[in-house]
């Protein structure tokens, strides 16, 4: 007996075929099965989308129809829930269903053969049966719990008892990973099957997220019941972690965005925390959005979801408020640090630096702040979001800067190296030794980077001694030691973990760097925080710029008194020429529902998300004029030709299109780059008319003027215009 396969298979875009291709075998397989199929001269992964015929009708001529090349029968099927979840993702976010499905499957699962697959599960099998292994089993004393404050008491009952979703808005430091690990406790101890989803937005809060995870439930579950996803591991490390929570083995999964898409069939709780972060949205191919669809796949699998922040998107934030103002998350509240209720939160000092000296990097009083917290044995962090030692090179007597000549955009000066570095395309090149348009041997920085501030301190502080570290080797003290952590610090494999464990033992007595250190991180002797010139922000033409300082310097304002013996004269400093900006004011308060809510009235009154939605439209090409002829014949297509459609003028009237534009860096690589704005007050007319509006795009690419495009994408929900 012959069958016809539905098969869903990753089609070329440019082929315009159809994802699910119809194949032939010998007999009839499950819906969501792992199968090897040819697809032009090459052998690809597939997935058995849908129940086909058993038998030819005489539809298909089947001397075209090629055979299955083999069955991955030692995976389990793919489960329905996984499948939809697929389905939505595509569908939302404008993407071709097989890029999106085959993409979210670990990358060696997509190279080996169903020969190779048994043999590696005949490995694993061995290894698991070893006896070294065998002791890593669960034992019967789990690992210590702490007694739970009463907010956290209350924000575990909530969860227990509502449907959800939850909004957990906690300030920094009042426990929120506790009341995480109660609730996956909790659930995991009522359905011996049960999985928890548990998402970090950045590789490097996983590891530390993952000590606290093992910690409290391997000596429950066994070592292997604690797995993590994110791009950080090996393709033979993914796929472990990837099939144990397939196979229902691993019962709590922890990641970054990518783990959203791990097949789950018993998920019945998914936690994001830091639901704010930027990094949950995808910045390439299907750019979705993981915490919306954390959201979304709670519902579907009838899960509950808690997204953690202590400021929470702007989106998040109005869909908490009250069920009769149309909210749909339940706001959960805890406002105290743990072991310090009594204890006021730090100290927000503004520094005016119109009253400093012209071009000062540190003012005096806080650097003699910093100098009395060194006397106290504590530690300071000094925070400036721009890595390198200067943004550019430049001189004085032709003007001439270092520009990039592949990008619209300056080489960073990194002084370590004695190198200029495009952070956009990564061209690099020795600094020159005199100014390449004039001779001028006078060229100096302009602007200030991390390098430059880590420099500029340890020379501030050459005269302090470390406290009680005199010695015969160091008999006036050991000098102060600043480190520095940003992406170029902790470029090589395990030097973040080296180096942040050299600030938790204590041997850091300034930490300098960019947001890696300001979100996430335990720090528990850090009793001061400074934001240098975050100023930048508060001026851009991004209406989510101010969003986005505010929640960066409240996470970095939180890493600031976290040990309660220390906590109490924690303070943070932030230098600014614009001290009386009602932002910085609201922070001095730590008084988020104030900034959201005066943020969220002038959004309503510009008709801004989340009063409205928007996509993007960018396109790239090898000139600016033919990237803006492609989203321009689009736009031009969009309001002549559908507007002739049956029933289209109701949709069409309820969606902007705004004109063509070059992107903030228009050139990346020699590559020029637009975009064009679609906005509409009704997220269902928005998702209708980008889903006809396709055809048209793909004829626009046809056009003569549009020669040239290299490519386009549609970006759903964008959070940078």
């Amino acid at each position: 007996m012959t069958a016809w396969i539905s098969v869903l298979v990753h089609t070329p875009a440019h082929a315009r075929m159809e994802p699910v291709l119809t194949y032939r075998h010998t007999e009839p397989l499950p819906n969501g099965t792992l199968v090897r199929v040819p697809l032009g001269k090459r052998e690809t992964l597939g997935v058995v989308w849908h129940d086909a015929a058993a038998e030819s009708s005489g539809e298909l001529d089947g001397d075209k129809v090629r055979d299955i090349a083999g069955v991955l029968d030692t995976v389990a099927p793919l489960g329905d829930a996984w499948q939809q979840l697929m389905r939505f993702t595509a569908q939302y976010y404008q993407r071709s269903l097989g890029e999106v499905a085959l993409a979210a499957l670990p990358p060696q699962l997509r190279d080996l053969s169903p020969v190779q697959m048994h043999r590696r599960q005949r490995k694993s099998e061995r290894a698991a049966s070893k006896p070294s292994a065998v002791a890593e089993g669960p034992t019967e004393s789990p690992a210590h719990v702490p007694t739970l404050t009463s907010e956290q008491a209350s924000a575990v009952a909530e969860i227990s008892a509502k449907e959800g979703p939850f909004l957990l808005f906690g300030a920094t430091g009042s426990g929120k990973t506790e009341v995480y690990l109660h609730c996956v406790q909790s659930l995991l101890a009522q359905d011996p099957q049960a999985q928890a989803l548990v998402m970090v937005p950045e590789i490097n809060l996983t590891p530390q997220l993952e000590a606290r995870f093992r910690e409290r439930f391997a000596p429950l579950l066994g070592a292997q019941a604690v797995v993590s996803l994110h791009s950080g591991m090996t393709n033979p490390q993914r796929l472990a972690a990837w099939l144990a929570a397939h196979e229902g083995q691993a019962r709590i999964v922890l990641g970054t965005r990518m783990a959203v898409f791990a097949s789950m069939p018993h998920l019945r709780l998914i936690v994001v925390d830091e639901e704010h972060d930027p990094s949950y949205k995808s910045g390439e191919g299907a750019r979705y959005s993981a915490r919306d669809l954390a959201v979304y796949r709670g519902r579907l699998q009838n899960a509950k979801v808690v997204l953690g922040s202590a400021t929470p998107s702007l989106e998040s934030w109005h869909q908490s408020r009250p069920r009769e103002d149309g909210g749909r998350y339940q706001r959960l509240l805890m406002p105290g640090r743990i072991g310090a209720q009594a204890q006021a939160l730090p100290l927000v000092r503004r520094v005016d630096m119109k009253h400093q000296t012209r071009g000062a990097v540190f003012s005096v009083p806080l650097l003699d702040a910093i100098r009395a917290c060194v006397a106290r044995g504590e530690q300071s962090m000094v925070f400036l979001n721009r890595r390198g030692y200067a943004p550019v090179l430049h001189c004085a007597d032709c003007g001439w800067k270092s520009e990039c000549g592949h990008c619209s955009a300056y080489r960073v000066f990194h002084k370590l190296d004695r190198t200029l570095r495009c952070h956009h395309c990564g061209f690099t090149e020795r600094v020159p030794r005199a100014c390449p348009s004039c001779g001028n041997l006078d060229i100096a920085p302009l602007g200030k980077g991390t390098e430059q501030i880590e420099e500029q301190l340890e020379a501030l502080l050459a005269d302090v001694r470390r406290p009680d570290s005199a010695s015969a080797e160091f008999p006036q003290g050991q000098a102060v030691r600043v480190a520095r952590i940003d992406a170029d610090s902790t470029r090589l494999k395990g030097s973040l973990q080296a180096q942040l464990a050299a600030v938790h033992a204590g041997d850091v007595d300034v930490l300098v760097g960019t947001q890696m250190i300001a979100k996430g991180h335990d720090f528990r002797r850090i009793t001061l925080v400074a934001a240098i010139n975050p100023d930048g922000a508060l001026f851009s033409s991004d209406f989510r710029a101010p969003e986005r300082l505010f929640s960066l310097l409240m996470q970095a304002a939180g890493r600031a008194g976290r040990d309660a013996a220390l906590g109490k004269g924690s303070e943070v400093w932030i230098q600014t020429f614009e001290p009386a900006h009602p932002l910085y004011a609201a922070l001095k308060q730590y008084d988020y529902p104030a900034f959201a809510d005066s943020q969220l009235r002038e959004r309503a009154q510009a008709g801004m998300p989340p009063f409205s939605h928007q996509a993007l439209v960018r396109s790239e090409a090898r000139s600016q004029e033919v990237a803006q002829a492609f989203l321009n014949a689009a736009r031009s297509g969009a309001l002549q030709d559908m507007a002739a459609w049956d029933g289209w003028d109701q949709v069409l009237a309820q969606v902007t299109l705004y004109s063509a534009v070059p992107m903030a860096i228009a050139r990346v690589a020699n590559v020029e780059r637009a975009q064009m704005l679609v906005e509409s007050p009704s997220r269902q007319a928005l998702q209708r008319f980008l889903s006809g509006w396709q055809s048209v795009l793909h004829a626009s690419r046809a056009l003569p003027e549009c020669k040239g495009l290299l490519r386009w994408a549609i970006d759903v929900d964008p959070l940078a215009i």
